[in-house]
Formats: C-alpha cells, structure tokens, sequence
C-alpha cells in the first residue's frame, strides 16, 4: 500500500476510536506535524493543509523546512554481510553502494 503523499512528503494515517477520527502525523522529519479528519477526503485536504502551512511557516521564518529525506542512509552490518555484499558487488563490476542501490530498489519497486 502507498502512503498519502504531497509535496515529497509521507503521511501515517491511523483510526482512533476513543476519537472517531483518522488521525495523521507526517512521517520522516523531525519536526512533528499532526492533522485530522473524519473521512478518507477530509484527512488529504488536511494533510495537504497541514505541509502548505509548514511550509509557509518555515518560509516566514527565514528556515529550512525539514526535507523528506536526504538520499543518504547509515547502515550497520555483521562483519560478514559487509564482506558478502563487498564480494558481490566487485564481482558483478559494482561499487557497494551500486549493488544495494540495485537491490533496494528492485525490492520497493511494488511500492
């Protein structure tokens, strides 16, 4: 399932049902960002709403907005995967970060 999106950003949606409401908070930013609606059209509008006002806010302030995500990602792995995936990698004429870049995105392509 693809989540909501506008303007390069992600939404989680979730039910509250102490609420009766959809509830939804912007996803991979640190700046928290929260909205709500009562039906499927109600929370898109709000969500589209609440990315217009931050990023308007952050504009009147003179700041950066927080992006997305910035293409560079951090991981660690057990010595022997890093070894795996460096032999890989080498024998198919591919740099490391290449081969997952390859792999990654073969694997949410469904997405």
């Amino acid at each position: 399932m693809k989540p909501m999106s506008y303007k390069g950003y992600a939404a989680r949606i979730e039910y509250s049902d102490e609420d009766e409401l959809l509830i939804g908070r912007i996803v991979g930013i640190r700046d928290i960002i929260t909205f709500h609606g009562e039906s499927v059209g109600e929370i898109r509008h709000a969500f589209q709403e609440a990315v217009d006002f931050y990023l308007e806010t952050c504009a009147r302030r003179g700041e950066q907005p927080n992006k997305p995500y910035s293409g560079k990602l951090m991981v660690r792995l057990p010595v022997e995967v890093h070894e795996a995936v460096a032999k890989i990698a080498e024998v198919n004429g591919k740099s490391i970060n290449q081969w997952i870049t390859e792999m990654l995105a073969e694997a949410t392509a469904s997405l």
